[in-house]
């Protein structure tokens, strides 16, 4: 969703103004906290995206690549979300988690996730059976895969290509059975802008 251009910018405005809208619409279905779920798949735009609304909703950000244990952990990141952070966000606690490095390939340092009015969780299969009782809002960013895997690609490296086209493959499964782009209250674009 990085673009320089004014008629970028206001895309953006106008999808995150969208968002705020609709969270404020719904109130909090986690404790206290509304919970902003930003799905999709990857390389589609959800972390500039997620980039974008925090702030305006003064709102810590989770990843969900610290949760993924590495390329194989797309299954268990869905149960780590919700058993390590919204269960007990909506029990009145604090959540925690271990990131996991993708480099080292181990878990490395805490995260303590406090209550807060809002929390925007971003990444691919953020949207679960296990999670949607706790989400407000469910954001849905699509992007056509030659500019997903491009954008991975640069980012990641060309050797990473087998990865990201076995991810693919998984994330397509996932999003299937989940229904995750039919269940989302507002769907948006690879350049931020809202989709109809």
């Amino acid at each position: 969703m990085t673009r320089t251009t004014t008629d970028g910018a206001a895309a953006a405005a106008g999808t995150v103004a969208a968002i705020v809208a609709a969270a404020a619409a719904v109130g909090p279905q986690c404790g206290r906290t509304t919970v902003i779920a930003i799905d999709g798949p990857a390389g589609s735009g959800k972390t500039s995206l997620a980039a974008a609304l925090a702030p305006v909703l003064a709102a810590r950000t989770i990843h969900m690549d610290d949760l993924y244990e590495g390329w194989s952990g797309l299954a268990a990141a869905g149960d780590r979300l919700t058993e390590e952070i919204l269960a007990p966000i909506w029990l009145g606690r604090p959540g925690r988690y271990r990131r996991y490095d993708w480099h080292s390939e181990e878990f490395a340092e805490s995260h303590e996730v406090p209550i807060a009015d809002h929390l925007v969780v971003e990444g691919v299969g953020c949207v679960r059976a296990s999670s949607r009782r706790f989400l407000s809002v469910i954001v849905w960013v699509e992007a056509d895969d030659d500019v997903r895997l491009a954008r991975g690609l640069a980012r990641d490296g060309v050797a990473a290509e087998p990865h990201w086209r076995s991810w693919m493959s998984a994330e397509r499964d996932l999003f299937a059975r989940v229904g995750t782009r039919d269940l989302a209250d507002v769907q948006v674009d690879a350049w931020g802008r809202l989709r109809p």
